[in-house]
C-alpha cells in the first residue's frame, strides 16, 4: 500500500551559533539573527524527512510533500528536503506569519494540510531547536482530528495502518495506529541522508509552491496569539572561579583540599 506523506519542517537559527553571536532585542522580545550565519532546517524535521524517504524507498510512499510556513525563507536552506528526495515543497510565505505562537502556527499548518487534501500520514520533528516546546505537532493532530504518536524511531506501513517504535529512555514501545495519523520523529531514527549531486541539481530546477495566509483561508484575526511572551532574555551567570595553584600537582591537590575544607564542602 503506497501512501501520501506530508512532512512539516521549520527554518530555524543554526543551533551551532556561537553564544557570542546570540543577541536579543529586548524591546520587541525577539532573537536578532546572527550576522553571517545562515539559518538551517530544524534537525528533528530532517529526521522526519528521512523517515518519509525511507518509506518511499521501500515502496510504501507514493508521494512526499514538504510544508513550511514563515517568511524570509532562504531557498538554499528550504530546498534541502527536495535535494534529499522529497517530491514537492509548499511554502506558506507571508509577513503576517512572523513570530507566531504555537497555536497560530498549528492553525496555519492545519489549513495548509487541508488544502493539500490527499494525505495519509503527517510527519513532524519531535520539537524545534529554537523554542524546544513540541506544542505544534500535537496542536495539528488535534485540529485535524488525527491519532498522534510521538518520538518515533522507526515507522512501518502495515495492512491496516502503521507500526511505530517509540523511543524510551530505556528501550522502545511498539505502537500501532490507523491511517490517517500524525507522527513525530526523534533523532533516534538515525542520521538524515546527505543530498546527492543529482538530488541537488534536480532540486535547483524545482520551484516551491507559494501560498499566502489568504490562500489557506486565514486572516490576521485568526492568527491572534493565545500566548503572550512577557520577557525574553539571556541568563546571566554570576559564578566565580578560583584557580588553586601549587609548586606541583601534589601541592596543588593539598591546597585544593584545604580550600574545600574551609568552605565546608568536604
Amino acid at each position: 500500500m503506497a501512501i501520501n506523506i506530508i512532512v512539516c519542517v521549520k527554518q530555524v537559527m543554526d543551533p551551532e551559533t556561537p553564544a557570542s553571536a546570540f543577541n536579543i532585542d529586548s524591546g520587541s522580545n525577539r532573537v536578532v539573527p546572527a550576522a553571517g550565519i545562515p539559518p538551517v532546517v530544524n534537525g528533528f524535521d530532517e529526521n522526519a524527512v528521512e523517515a518519509a524517504l525511507r518509506l518511499k524507498d521501500s515502496g510504501d510512499a507514493a508521494k512526499v510533500t514538504v510544508i513550511s510556513m514563515g517568511n524570509g525563507f532562504v531557498m538554499d536552506v528550504m530546498k534541502k528536503p527536495l535535494s534529499m528526495g522529497a517530491d514537492e515543497l509548499i511554502l506558506i510565505d507571508d509577513e503576517e506569519l512572523d513570530d507566531l505562537d504555537p497555536y497560530a502556527t498549528a492553525t496555519v499548518l492545519t489549513e495548509a494540510i487541508r488544502k493539500v487534501g490527499e494525505y495519509d500520514l503527517v510527519l513532524c520533528g519531535r520539537q524545534a531547536s529554537d523554542w524546544d516546546q513540541a506544542h505544534v505537532p500535537l496542536g495539528v493532530a488535534e485540529m485535524l482530528g488525527l491519532p498522534c504518536v510521538t518520538l518515533a524511531q522507526k515507522i512501518e506501513v502495515a495492512d491496516e495502518g502503521i507500526v511505530i517504535q517509540r523511543a524510551l529512555s530505556d528501550g522502545y514501545d511498539v505502537v500501532e495506529a490507523p491511517l490517517p495519523a500524525l507522527v513525530t520523529v526523534t533523532n533516534e531514527l538515525g542520521e538524515p541522508r546527505y543530498p546527492t549531486l543529482r538530488g541537488i541539481m534536480q532540486a535547483s530546477r524545482k520551484q516551491p509552491t507559494r501560498w499566502s495566509t489568504a490562500d489557506v483561508g486565514l486572516n490576521a484575526e485568526s492568527l491572534e496569539p493565545k500566548v503572550t511572551l512577557t520577557e525574553l532574555y539571556i541568563p546571566v551567570s554570576d559564578n566565580q572561579v578560583e584557580v588553586i595553584e601549587g609548586e606541583d600537582d601534589a601541592d596543588a591537590g593539598r591546597k585544593l583540599a584545604l580550600r574545600l575544607r574551609e568552605e565546608k564542602l568536604i
